[in-house]
């Protein structure tokens, strides 16, 4: 880690155990080395960087291009390893960036659903996570968060003391389908996009706080 992401990381693992009492569950399911997808439902601003925190590796974020323009603000962005993307995430440039990350090893954080959600209720995955799955080589670790929405949603103008949680589920594999990915017709490729989204968030849904026994 550089420097900033280094400050950047131990500010919010701080913040996540003292002011949200949070508690990271298998942070270990996520690979030491090589690329990784998390993939991982969406509530809080205070997602990427909670979610980041829980191990010690870089993660590169998604922000839109336009943010890497700002004075300032942009060159952190830049120390943080952002990668760039069109405003929808879905450009062909956006998408070929991070592919790039992770040919180089890396690890990018994805939220299926698209976008936070308005509830506090998970929400149904889009095909975007499934295209960008298929196209890589990368294991995808689920993620589920759960009391951001309650400590920030997107309506709370102060983050509050609320308990959160962070639950890694083990990494999913998907190389059958993109063997099929390879071959199969313009339709069934969108189905598939789509399918493996579902099944990730299908995943990310089951992830469960474990009980203490005894």
């Amino acid at each position: 880690m550089n420097p900033t992401y280094r400050i950047v990381w131990l500010i919010s693992r701080a913040l996540f155990y003292t002011y949200f009492r949070g508690r990271y569950f298998y942070p270990g399911r996520v690979p030491l080395s090589g690329p990784v997808i998390l993939a991982a439902n969406h509530a809080s601003v205070l997602d990427p960087p909670l979610i980041g925190a829980g191990f010690n590796r870089i993660v590169n974020y998604l922000a839109r291009k336009s943010l890497m323009d700002i004075p300032v603000f942009g060159a952190l962005l830049r120390r943080l390893s952002v990668v760039p993307v069109d405003r929808d995430g879905g450009g062909g440039a956006g998408l070929k960036a991070i592919l790039d990350r992770l040919l180089n090893g890396g690890i990018i954080l994805l939220f299926p659903e698209g976008t936070r959600t308005a509830d506090g209720k998970l929400q149904s995955a889009k095909s975007g996570v499934g295209l960008t799955v298929i196209k890589s080589t990368a294991p995808v670790v689920p993620v589920r968060v759960r009391g951001t929405f309650e400590a920030f949603g997107r309506e709370m103008k102060i983050p509050m003391p609320r308990r959160v949680t962070l639950v890694y589920g083990e990494p999913m594999d998907f190389k059958a389908l993109r063997e099929e990915a390879k071959t199969c017709s313009k339709p069934r490729l969108k189905e598939i996009y789509q399918q493996t989204a579902d099944e990730i968030m299908a995943v990310i849904a089951s992830l469960e706080v474990p009980v203490k026994r005894g």
